[in-house]
């Protein structure tokens, strides 16, 4: 229904509960792109580190999809 669908417009904005962490662990300054291979090795890593890398390597492939 109409009221669901308005719902879950912003679904992935709310999936992010800390904007900018990721940025900061990998000691990138604000408004700076975080290079891909940068973003790959920290993929590779674990705990929350890892899942927010591979978070945004997620949804830099769902941008390129639309």
């Amino acid at each position: 229904t109409r009221k669901y669908i308005m719902a879950t417009k912003n679904w992935i904005q709310k999936a992010i509960k800390k904007p900018g962490a990721l940025r900061k662990s990998l000691k990138i300054k604000k408004g700076q792109k975080i290079p891909l291979k940068k973003l790959q090795a920290a993929a590779k890593k674990g705990g929350k580190l890892g899942r927010r890398a591979r978070l945004a390597l997620t949804l830099r492939r769902l941008r390129r999809s639309i």
